[in-house]
C-alpha cells in the first residue's frame, strides 16, 4: 500500500491534462516549501474531465487574448507582498445569507422549493453545472448518454486504480460535486483516507437538493446528507470568504457524520492567486498553496503506514501452519516411494 495524491479540477475549460497536472503539482510544492516541508517525493495523479465538455483544451502558447483557447489564468507564483485579510463582518453576513437561502430553497426533506428559480439560476450562472445535471449526448455509434455519467465514470476509473493505496483526494469547485456523487452513488465502498474540498459549491441549496433527489432514488432515504461512506479518516473543506462559488463556506453543519464518524472540518483561508493585478479567490492554484492545506497534506505524507495488528498477524501465522500441514498430507499421499516400501516389507 502506497500513498497517492489524486486531484480533480472544477468548472471551465482547462489546459491539456499534462500542463494542468504540472501546474497543480507546482502549486502544491510551492505551498509545502513555504512551510519548510520540501523534502517529499509526491505520487500525484489528476482526474481530467474538461475534454468531455470541450473539444479543444486551452493552449498556453496562444498569445491572442481573443482566442477562445487563450489561457488567461495560468500558474504563477504567489505575489511577495500578499497580506492575508480577515473578513469578520463578511463571515457573519455569509452565515446569515446561508440560513436564509436554505429556508427559501430547501424543504425539510431537502427537496428543492421554487425549482423553476433554481433552474434559472443554474442556467444563468452555472452553465457547466446545468450540462452536468441535464445534458444528454450521443457517442460515435449514436448511443445516448448523460454528460454526468461520462464525468463520473472518468473519475471512478482513476480512483479504482488506486483502491489498494492510501488516497489523499483533492477536489476543487465543481469537481467536489463530481467526487461526492462518485463516492456516494458509484464507489461507496472505496476507502479514502483524506478527502479535501476547496472552493466547493456543495453547500448551495440547489446542489444539496439535487444530491438529495438522487439519494431518494436509492433504497435508503436520509433526512440529512452525509459524508461519503468510504471516507475513513478526514474531510477537510477550504474556503476563501471572497470566493463566490463557495458562498456557503461551512459544510460541517450541512453534512452529517458517516458511519466512520467523519464530518467536514471547515477552514477559512486566504486564496492568494493573482495575475496581472487581478485577484481570483476561487482559483485552484491559490487554494493548493495555502498554509492550512499544506499543513494537512504534510501530516498525511509524514504519517507512518499502518502496521498489521497482532490479531491479524496471529491469523496469518495460524492459517499458514494449517495450509502447510494440509500441503504436506497431500504430498505424502502422492509419494510413490512410500507405497513401494510397504509392498517390499511384505
Amino acid at each position: 500500500m502506497s500513498k497517492v495524491i489524486i486531484g480533480i479540477h472544477g468548472l471551465g475549460n482547462k489546459p491539456s491534462e499534462k500542463i494542468l497536472k504540472e501546474w497543480w503539482l507546482k502549486s502544491i510544492l510551492e505551498g509545502l516549501e513555504n512551510i519548510n516541508k520540501n523534502n517529499f517525493k509526491l505520487n500525484f495523479e489528476i482526474i481530467y474531465w474538461a475534454n468531455i465538455l470541450h473539444e479543444k483544451p486551452l493552449n498556453e502558447a496562444i498569445t491572442d487574448k481573443d482566442d477562445p483557447c487563450y489561457v488567461d489564468e495560468r500558474y504563477i507564483t504567489a505575489p511577495k507582498n500578499f497580506i492575508p485579510t480577515p473578513h469578520p463582518v463578511r463571515q457573519k453576513v455569509l452565515r446569515f445569507i446561508e440560513k436564509q437561502m436554505d429556508k427559501i430553497f430547501l424543504n425539510e426533506d431537502l427537496s428543492i422549493n421554487y425549482s423553476f428559480i433554481s433552474d434559472m439560476i443554474i442556467h444563468r450562472y452555472f452553465k457547466e453545472l446545468e450540462m452536468y445535471y441535464t445534458e444528454e449526448r450521443s457517442d460515435k455509434n449514436d448511443k445516448k448518454y448523460f454528460v454526468r455519467d461520462a464525468i463520473r465514470n472518468r473519475a471512478a476509473e482513476v480512483l479504482k486504480k488506486h483502491e489498494n493505496d492510501e488516497i489523499f483526494l483533492i477536489a476543487h469547485s465543481m469537481g467536489t460535486i463530481v467526487i461526492y456523487d462518485v463516492l456516494t452513488f458509484i464507489l461507496p465502498d472505496l476507502k479514502i483516507d483524506t478527502l479535501v474540498t476547496m472552493g466547493s459549491p456543495l453547500g448551495l441549496p440547489i446542489v444539496m437538493g439535487k444530491i438529495a433527489a438522487e439519494e431518494k432514488l436509492k433504497p435508503r432515504i436520509k433526512e440529512k446528507l452525509k459524508t461519503p461512506p468510504g471516507v475513513k479518516r478526514y474531510w477537510y473543506n477550504f474556503s476563501d470568504l471572497e470566493d463566490k462559488i463557495a458562498m456557503n463556506y461551512n459544510l460541517g453543519d450541512d453534512y452529517d457524520k458517516n458511519s466512520s464518524g467523519v464530518q467536514a472540518v471547515d477552514f477559512v483561508v486566504n486564496n492568494n492567486y493573482e495575475i496581472n493585478g487581478e485577484k481570483n479567490p476561487h482559483k485552484s492554484y491559490g487554494y493548493l498553496r495555502t498554509p492550512e492545506f499544506s499543513k494537512v497534506l504534510s501530516e498525511f505524507l509524514e504519517r507512518e503506514k499502518p502496521k498489521p495488528s497482532m490479531h491479524f498477524l496471529k491469523f496469518v501465522v495460524k492459517n499458514f501452519v494449517k495450509a502447510s500441514k494440509f500441503a504436506k498430507r497431500i504430498m505424502n499421499s502422492f509419494n510413490p516411494f512410500k507405497s513401494r516400501d510397504k509392498d517390499e516389507s511384505r
